[in-house]
């Protein structure tokens, strides 16, 4: 299950709307070992396309530096669909390298609603697992 506080979830969503019709992409960071999704970091989808999402490599290096550095790790790994509902897609199945992390989706199609979804993907195989939206210090 992710638990994830409000303020993030929200975030997560405002970047996917701001973002659209490119799909947005980015990280929420957290202690190693923790399971806790802290630090919201968005990231710029380098493809800058509305069916496609690719962390540039810089910025890429640069966060690892910064996880290493705090001992936090990717938590969450999120992007966005904006045509589509939020699921992965067979690219994004075989990109997915961390074993630890939440993959979360957006689906930015309609207007009205929001699909935000998380996924654990391990050797190609996806589980869809409970979102808890949680006030903080809850």
């Amino acid at each position: 299950m992710l638990r994830i506080e409000r303020a993030t979830h929200d975030a997560i969503v405002a970047h996917a709307r701001r973002d659209h019709p490119d799909e947005a992409c980015g990280v929420v960071a957290g202690p190693e070992g923790s399971d806790r999704p802290v630090r919201f970091i968005p990231m710029l989808n380098a493809a800058r396309s509305p069916t496609f999402y690719e962390f540039d490599s810089a910025d890429l290096l640069q966060l690892y530096k910064e996880l290493e550095a705090n001992d936090e790790e990717p938590v969450v790994i999120y992007h966005s669909h904006t045509a589509t509902e939020a699921y992965p897609s067979r690219t994004d199945i075989a990109y997915a390298q961390e074993p630890n992390a939440h993959y979360v989706l957006v689906s930015t199609r309609s207007e009205d609603e929001t699909e935000f979804r998380s996924f654990r993907i391990l050797d190609g195989e996806v589980t869809e697992e409970p979102v808890e939206v949680v006030e903080p210090d809850a």
